[in-house]
């Protein structure tokens, strides 16, 4: 059904008060928006540095250009699935020195560490007939496998590359954080055997060659499902699975240096950045009101609003895991979606005009003009959105950040134009 003007306009109202309550300066204690806050970039805020080395004495010379680029990949990987925007990870290579620098903004360097640093490298153990297998020195088992299966425990053919997904939950009997795995249709074959063959004997579960946990197996797991429950907090559950899931290092990192990093622009470039975007929008706020008189001041309150809600949007977003980090890049795809949201204004506007010169009714005028000048707003901003996601998806660090603020600020721009302005002008002219 479609709704009033008037049901519309009063939408719009509430909506402005609350994008007004939540941009406000959060002071007080009893403020509601205290906790609410810019989530900002490395060139703004800084962050934390963290320097590898990466272990190749286990792989050959021919294969470590293209070990080092996997780990990079799994970084990344791993780091998406936190929720941290925009970093900066990076690959050094000095004669047989290979090295891996990350970069995080808004992290400190203890979660940074927890993030990056395990090489979650996941194994199944078994103990062996006795007897039968070769029994190896100490050092050649992962930590506590000798105590719990016997000095000839063997590794077993399932890995955490059999790994579909993994998630965390909770024990229904104390509560306390699990993490539950699934495995492909080949890692569920594996395990299916292992539990057969291995039925009221101990398998350990490794992780960084150290046994986890080690439960009994009292029947033939088919399903392909398997829980680790190792005395994990909410935080090491989480950390676990998301590495598990971002898959396992190719190869150990050991760690070189550790350090805050200081902002690159500071906050007088942040500020300059701000007042020219501010000077901006005071300037097509003019050049609309003296090229379109009454509909021009509507159009500006309209781009206020949408300023507004924006800013909104990227406030809200800190309280969540996909924070929107604000960089200089993303500034700027900001400020360049307001010239586009004007745009829009410019196109329906001219139309109007043109309705009017051929002697149709400001009612009419207004009607068709919307309706005949949404397809170029549809069309134009459906090629921005579709350059928006490939830069994305193929993109890094700060052109992700722009990529993203743009996409936004177009989504809500085609709401500006078409919902606010239309509703305001209706108003005005019933």
């Amino acid at each position: 059904m479609k709704k009033s003007p008037r049901t519309l306009l009063w939408s719009i109202i509430l909506l402005t008060i609350a994008v007004i309550a939540i941009n406000l300066p959060s002071k007080g204690q009893l403020s509601f928006t205290k906790s609410l806050s810019f989530k900002q970039g490395l060139d703004i805020a800084g962050g934390t540095s963290l320097t590898f080395k990466a272990d190749m004495k286990e792989v050959s010379s021919d294969q470590k250009e293209k070990a080092l680029d996997g780990v990079r990949a799994v970084i990344e990987r791993r780091i998406n699935f936190f929720g941290v925007s925009e970093p900066i990870v990076q690959t050094a290579v000095s004669n047989d020195d290979y090295r891996v620098i990350v970069e995080l903004p808004g992290v400190n360097i203890n979660q940074a560490k927890n993030i990056i640093g395990t090489t979650a490298q996941l194994s199944f153990w078994e103990a062996g007939a006795t007897g039968s297998a070769k029994i190896a020195s100490p050092s050649a088992y992962p930590l506590g496998a000798i105590e719990i299966l016997g000095p000839d425990a063997k590794k077993t053919n399932l890995s955490g590359r059999d790994l579909q997904e993994t998630s965390v939950g909770f024990d229904a009997n104390t509560g306390k954080p699990q993490v539950q795995l699934k495995f492909t249709g080949d890692g569920a074959r594996k395990f299916a055997d292992i539990t057969k063959r291995n039925l009221d004997k101990v398998l350990a579960i490794v992780l960084d060659d150290q046994v986890i946990e080690a439960p009994r197996v009292n029947q033939a797991i088919l399903t392909g499902d398997a829980v680790i429950s190792g005395g994990f907090t909410n935080e090491s559950a989480s950390i676990l699975s998301t590495s598990l899931n971002a898959g396992a290092l190719p190869v150990p990192l050991i760690p070189l240096q550790q350090h805050g990093v200081d902002a690159t622009l500071g906050q007088e470039s942040l500020l300059k950045s701000l007042f020219a975007g501010g000077l901006g929008i005071i300037i097509i706020v003019i050049f609309m009101t003296v090229l379109y008189g009454k509909l021009g001041i509507v159009a500006s309150a309209a781009l206020i609003l949408y300023t507004l809600s924006v800013l909104s949007i990227f406030k809200l977003s800190s309280i969540t895991p996909y924070a929107i980090t604000l960089t200089l890049s993303g500034i700027a795809g900001f400020i360049l979606s307001i010239g586009m949201a004007v745009d829009a204004n410019i196109l329906i506007f001219e139309r109007i005009k043109e309705e009017r010169r051929a002697g149709r009714s400001w009612h009419e005028s207004l009607e068709l003009g919307f309706s005949r000048a949404w397809t170029s707003i549809r069309d134009s901003n459906i090629s921005s959105l579709i350059t928006c996601f490939v830069l994305y998806q193929f993109g890094t660090g700060s052109v992700k950040g722009f990529a993203l603020t743009l996409a936004i600020g177009v989504l809500i721009s085609m709401f500006s134009a078409i919902v606010v302005t239309r509703t305001l002008l209706r108003v005005i002219y019933k």
